[in-house]
């Protein structure tokens, strides 16, 4: 049996004081799905489709740990619109491993696209995002992720403790299943102070303030057999996707 530590959730309400006072909240099941004017069932009913992510053919440590899917969405008001297909990038001041590629991944299926759960969550975040930085449109970026022992050890983060580059990132997670470590640590971008838990609760999500505070997931490893780690990370930006400048 592992320890762990339990993440310090938040309520809905309080949540967006919390981000001004210390840059990150976590939020219970519940909460996401009232965040999403959703049901926890209607969540559970898109998890299959991480069973179906096809293997990230960028990983530049040479693993073969990760899937992903990959879409782009404009939400402003309240209304949802899915961008056209466009390659994942990142400058190399924020991801010094994969930094500076355009790289293309598959889209997220749109039968999970379309699904009121998922738009509702977009629309949530955004929310979120009008009541921290002012109503304006929101470039999102919607990865789901499934981290997979088949190299013994998957990295969550192979990029190490970094920021995104953007406003706000969400981090979800979706399913745990045969593994042991994945705990989560945030630290103060400017300070001495961080925290770490484990998010272990499906639909369970961490909320940072990008510019604010650094995070970092830790490797995980196989309890017996194959495990894997799911999650969707949706990140928000205000005026452009990053690389279109």
């Amino acid at each position: 049996m592992t320890a762990t530590l339990s993440p310090p959730s938040t309520p809905l309400a309080a949540v967006a004081g919390a981000m001004r006072e210390r840059g990150f909240a976590v939020l219970a099941p519940a909460d996401v799905a009232g965040l999403a004017g959703a049901s926890l069932a209607a969540f559970e009913a898109m998890r299959e489709s991480w069973d179906r992510l096809p293997p990230d053919t960028y990983l530049m440590d040479g693993g073969r740990y990760r899937r992903r899917r990959h879409s782009c969405f404009v939400v402003q008001a309240g209304t949802v619109v899915q961008a056209p297909h466009r390659a994942h990038w990142q400058p190399r001041d924020y991801n010094a491993l994969h930094g500076g590629m355009r790289r293309w991944f598959e889209p997220v299926e749109p039968g999970i696209a379309g699904r009121p759960a998922w738009q509702g969550l977009l629309r949530g975040l955004a929310g979120l995002a009008d009541a921290l930085r002012g109503e304006r449109a929101w470039h999102v970026e919607a990865h789901q992720f499934r981290i997979d022992t088949s190299d013994g050890i998957g990295r969550p983060t192979p990029e190490g403790a970094h920021r995104d580059g953007v406003d706000l990132v969400a981090v979800a997670l979706v399913a745990r299943s045969g593994i042991k470590g994945g705990e989560t640590r945030v630290f103060e971008a400017e300070g001495p102070h961080g925290q770490r838990f484990t998010l272990s609760a499906p639909w369970s999500l961490l909320l940072l303030d990008d510019a604010r505070v650094i995070h970092e997931s830790t490797p995980i490893q196989p309890l017996a057999g194959h495990g894997h780690r799911d999650t969707l990370v949706i990140t928000l930006r205000a005026d452009a996707f990053q690389g279109d400048e």
